[in-house]
């Protein structure tokens, strides 16, 4: 009896009172408990982006290049066939710097990670020593420049497209086979799934390649000089168009292994100092670079050739332009 009675003063019936109290209190309770926001989108990393685009510009550059010397019987001399191997070897690089962005968001599994790093590796590695042999080509070229043109040369060629290849594929097959970091993550490079051990022995493989190429345009920069010389002496040139014809070659054969160091050289003792623990954003800054050469290569050893120039010419147009037909290969075109 001493309680005081509620007084209803909306006029309606109690029980529409209490059930709307009851509402307001399920509100208010259900607004302090934690709502499950929905799962974000899948983010794509802009490094990503940029490399499969740089894959796709290989892609479409190099096939150029290997359609051209397999449509046309007469780019079948030895340094054609070391071109189209670099062109090949690059094009099969920039497939897989595409399938490595398709499997990376759409298909993830252990096999396609195996699959594609084995491919990335075989396809650059077979590009880096097709490198090697298009500069050991050159040098034979002028060091015998008699006796060249001969079926020990072809023989030789092909000897060393088997062995560049059958060494690339070796390497590829390698993170296939089981030396990968997939089951202990300590041992990760700064490439996963190479092993640290792997990463290494490409490094020093790239050193020790580029150490060759270094020494053999060295002595083709010293045959190049003798040769611009003699015909100098020869065609009784002026002091200054010997200097300017050997400053030529010179220029280019720096310009050719600059770029080559350039694009490879920070990837490659990043790769022997890092490991997985270092910010992945330091091997997607070297590492493009290193897709750079790959895109230069075409420009460098393909494009700039007189024979390919007129092969490409004809299929673009139909035809030549005289000032290509006609000009004179000189001593600077190494």
């Amino acid at each position: 009896m001493n309680e005081d009675p509620k007084v209803n003063v909306s006029g309606l019936p109690r029980e529409f009172v209490d059930a709307g109290a009851s509402g307001n209190i399920s509100a208010e309770v259900s607004s302090q408990v934690p709502v499950l926001q929905p799962e974000p989108d899948l983010v794509v990393n802009p490094w990503d982006i940029v490399l499969c685009t740089s894959g796709t510009l290989i892609s479409c550059e190099n096939a150029i290049v290997v359609l051209i010397i397999f449509h046309n019987p007469s780019l079948r001399a030895p340094m054609f066939l070391l071109i189209g191997s670099l062109a090949l070897a690059d094009l099969l690089a920039g497939i897989g710097l595409i399938v490595n962005f398709v499997f990376a968001y759409l298909l993830q599994s252990e096999a396609t990670k195996l699959v594609t790093i084995g491919l990335i590796v075989a396809s650059f590695s077979a590009s880096v020593c097709s490198l090697l042999a298009i500069t050991v080509d050159r040098y034979l070229s002028l060091y015998y420049a008699l006796t060249y043109h001969s079926e020990r040369t072809v023989t030789f060629t092909y000897v060393m497209l088997f062995m560049l290849w059958g060494t690339s594929i070796c390497l590829g097959l390698l993170p296939v086979l089981g030396w990968n970091c997939l089951r202990d993550e300590s041992t990760c490079s700064v490439v996963r799934p190479l092993t640290k051990n792997n990463a290494a022995i490409l490094s020093v493989s790239f050193l020790f390649t580029f150490a060759l190429m270094l020494q053999l345009y060295i002595q083709i920069c010293k045959i190049v000089m003798r040769h611009a010389h003699q015909i100098a002496l020869q065609h009784h040139f002026l002091a200054t168009s010997h200097y300017v014809t050997t400053r030529k070659g010179v220029s280019t054969l720096a310009i050719i292994l600059g770029t080559f160091a350039a694009c490879w050289m920070p990837f490659t003792l990043y790769s022997l100092i890092a490991d997985y623990t270092y910010p992945s954003i330091y091997t997607y800054a070297t590492l493009l670079p290193a897709t750079y050469n790959s895109i230069i290569n075409p420009v460098i050893y393909a494009f700039r050739n007189q024979e390919i120039q007129k092969a490409l010419c004809l299929v673009c147009c139909g035809c030549v332009p005289p000032g290509l037909s006609q000009r004179a290969r000189s001593p600077s075109d190494v």
